[in-house]
């Protein structure tokens, strides 16, 4: 089984794509691991990736064996994920998802993607991504043409996003919240990630439980909430005994 693959959304408009395991999780031989470091409490609260297929045994195998190799084998992946570049169907060019689930986890690991790209500038590739301050670092100076990114709400760093000129994401309860906000809606496609306007809006996963937390908000409005009232929890917690409260 290679390491890009088709879901049945993605297979609509030609995109394959490269998935790791979503956020957190322990490998079949013990170790702890954390694909998604950048994740907030809206993103680990709505994840869509830790639900439904994703959890399949055959899938989270699948997914939990791609991280391995990244891991263990980093060289071997580079070679694997080279020669599959290079099969025919990519040889007039391409379009792929990097990260179904997951996110670029360290740096090592986003050096080496970014290096796979270069080394494949027929194919467009793009992805979402919460690692703000790392793409700031190691990407935005110098990025590959063919790579494009798009900045998700809903992480640790949602303050480091600059709306005036990155590109951003958001979910929305409903496509009337999508519009509201001023937000172009990628509900018919998901290239608007990677060619469309600057403000993608990503309508809620059709998944009962996971829409009843977000509820009417979007998932930057969830977690400024949840920044917000962990700050006030710290605030109080440091405020010496006695001292007013409001």
């Amino acid at each position: 089984m290679g390491l890009l693959t088709q879901n049945r959304e993605l297979k609509k408009i030609g995109v394959w794509n490269f998935t790791l395991p979503a956020w957190a999780g322990r490998l079949p031989d013990g170790r702890t691991y954390n694909t998604c470091p950048e994740a907030g409490a809206a993103c680990r609260s709505l994840c869509y990736a830790r639900v439904g297929t994703y959890t399949w045994p055959k899938v989270k195998a699948k997914h939990e064996r791609n991280l391995m190799l990244v891991l263990d084998e980093p060289e071997k992946f580079k070679a694997e994920m080279a020669a599959e570049l290079g099969q025919r169907r990519f040889r007039n060019g391409g379009l792929i998802r990097w990260h179904d689930a997951g996110d670029f986890f360290s740096d090592a690991y986003l050096l080496m993607c970014l290096e796979l790209f270069r080394a494949h500038p027929h194919i467009t590739f793009y992805a979402y991504t919460k690692s703000i301050e790392r793409f700031r670092r190691l990407v935005e100076p110098n990025p590959p043409p063919n790579f494009r990114w798009i900045f998700s709400y809903g992480g640790t760093q949602d303050a480091l996003i600059d709306i005036t000129r990155d590109r951003v994401a958001d979910v929305f309860p409903d496509e009337h919240a999508i519009e509201a906000a001023g937000f172009s809606s990628q509900e018919d496609s998901d290239l608007l990630a990677a060619f469309g306007p600057p403000k993608v809006g990503i309508p809620a996963n059709n998944i009962p439980h996971l829409k009843k937390r977000l509820g009417q908000r979007s998932m930057s409005q969830m977690q400024a909430e949840h920044d917000a009232s962990a700050a006030e929890r710290r605030r109080r917690q440091a405020a010496p005994p006695g001292a007013p409260t409001i």
